[in-house]
C-alpha cells in the first residue's frame, strides 16, 4: 500500500475522476492513519438528445421551465448520463508517496483502504491527487479528513434539514433538485459553525441524494458557509429505479450508512440531526437504543407542524430519556443543545 512504485491511474484523456471526502483513523499505535479512498471514474456525456430524454423521464417539459432553470438542469443532469468506466486501476499521491487504491467497478466507483504514515497527514484536512499517465497535466483532487478516536461528531441529514428540498412534494422535490439553486435552511449554517468552533464538532453529511449530485452538494455546503465534512450519499442508476425511489423507505439505507461510522469510532460522541419529513426520528431512535453511550443528542427539525408531544415523536422515542431528543423549528432553539 505504501509503495512509491505504484502505477499511474489508467485514465484516458476523455475520462475523469471525482474523489469524495474520506475519513481517516489512527491505527498501529498512532504511527499510521487508515482511510478508505472513494472515487468515481467516468466519461462525460455531451449529447443534447440524451439530455432531452432525461428531462422527459422526469416528466418535465422544456416549456415548463425558464432559461436559467434549464441551464441549471443541464449542468446537474449530465452527471446522470455519463459512461461509467470499469476496470480502471487508480492510484493517488499523498505528500510524496503513491498509494494504489484499486480498480473501478461496473458503476465506475472505486474504493480501497489506504494506510498513510502520520508524517503525511499532519493536519485535520489533507488533499490528495490522482497519479496520472505521463504527459497528462490535469488535476483530480480529493480530501482526507482526520478523525480522532475521541471527540464530538455531528451526523446531519441534508434534505429539509440544512437544504430546502420539500421531499414530501414530488414536483417540488424534482424542481429543487434539478432546476433551482439549492436553498439553505435559514440559520442552520451559523449554528453548525458555532458547534464547530465552540464544541470542536466534526461533520458528516448523510443523504438519500445520489452520488451524482455530490459536486453540486459540496458546492452548496461551501457557498453557504456550512462546516466542511464528509459526505455519505446513495448509489443510483436510472435503469434500476426512478429518482423518487431514492427517498422511499430510507431506514435501511441510513442505518447501514451511519452504523459503520459509530462502530468505527466507538470512543466518539455523536449528535444526530434530521427532520420530521421522512423517517429520521425512527432511524435515530433505533441508533440511540443500539449505541446508548455514543448517541448523546437527537435533534429533529419540524417540517410537518406537529407538536413535540404528538405521536409522531412520542412513539419512536418511547423509553428513551426525554433529555436525549428535541424538536425544533427555529435553529436558534438548539444553539446550545449539544454537549461541549
Amino acid at each position: 500500500m505504501l509503495s512509491s512504485s505504484s502505477p499511474a491511474s489508467e485514465l484516458k484523456k476523455d475520462e475523469e475522476i471525482v474523489f469524495f471526502p474520506s475519513l481517516a483513523q489512527k491505527v498501529a499505535k498512532g504511527a499510521i492513519w487508515e482511510t478508505e479512498i472513494h472515487g468515481w471514474v467516468y466519461e462525460p456525456e455531451q449529447r443534447s438528445v440524451a439530455l432531452e430524454l432525461f428531462r422527459k423521464s422526469l416528466g418535465v417539459k422544456r416549456e415548463e421551465v425558464s432559461d436559467s432553470e434549464n441551464a441549471l438542469f443541464t449542468e446537474r443532469a449530465r452527471a446522470f448520463m455519463v459512461d461509467n468506466e470499469r476496470g480502471k486501476p487508480i492510484s493517488i499521491r499523498v505528500g510524496e508517496k503513491v498509494h494504489a487504491v484499486g480498480k473501478s467497478e461496473p458503476n465506475g466507483h472505486v474504493s480501497g483502504r489506504v494506510r498513510i504514515p502520520a508524517e503525511d497527514l499532519t493536519s485535520e484536512r489533507v488533499s490528495f491527487y490522482a497519479v496520472l499517465p505521463a504527459g497528462d497535466s490535469r488535476v483530480f483532487a480529493g480530501e482526507i479528513h482526520r478523525l480522532d478516536a475521541a471527540g464530538l461528531s455531528v451526523i446531519s441529514d441534508l434534505d429539509d434539514t440544512i437544504k430546502v428540498s420539500e421531499v414530501r412534494d414530488r414536483k417540488a422535490l424534482l424542481m429543487n433538485t434539478f432546476f433551482r439553486p439549492f436553498k439553505p435552511v435559514d440559520g442552520m449554517a451559523s449554528i453548525y459553525q458555532s458547534w464547530a468552533k465552540a464544541n470542536g464538532a466534526k461533520f458528516h453529511y448523510v443523504s438519500a441524494s445520489p452520488w451524482q449530485l455530490y459536486p453540486s452538494l459540496a458546492d452548496f455546503v461551501l457557498a453557504n458557509d456550512f462546516p466542511a465534512g464528509t459526505f455519505h450519499l446513495r448509489p443510483f442508476r436510472w435503469k434500476d429505479e426512478t429518482f423518487f425511489d431514492l427517498f422511499k423507505s430510507p431506514e435501511k439505507y441510513k442505518l447501514s450508512t451511519i452504523e459503520p461510522i459509530l462502530k468505527r469510532f466507538p470512543g466518539r460522541r455523536f449528535v444526530l440531526i434530521g427532520d420530521s419529513g421522512e423517517k429520521d426520528p425512527e432511524i435515530y431512535a433505533t441508533l440511540a437504543r443500539k449505541f446508548p453511550k455514543q448517541v448523546v443528542r437527537i435533534l429533529i427539525r419540524d417540517v410537518t407542524n406537529e407538536a413535540a408531544e404528538s405521536d409522531r415523536y412520542r412513539l419512536p422515542f418511547k423509553g428513551l430519556p426525554a433529555t436525549l431528543w428535541s424538536v425544533f423549528r427555529d435553529p436558534k432553539e438548539v444553539a446550545d443543545a449539544i454537549p461541549r
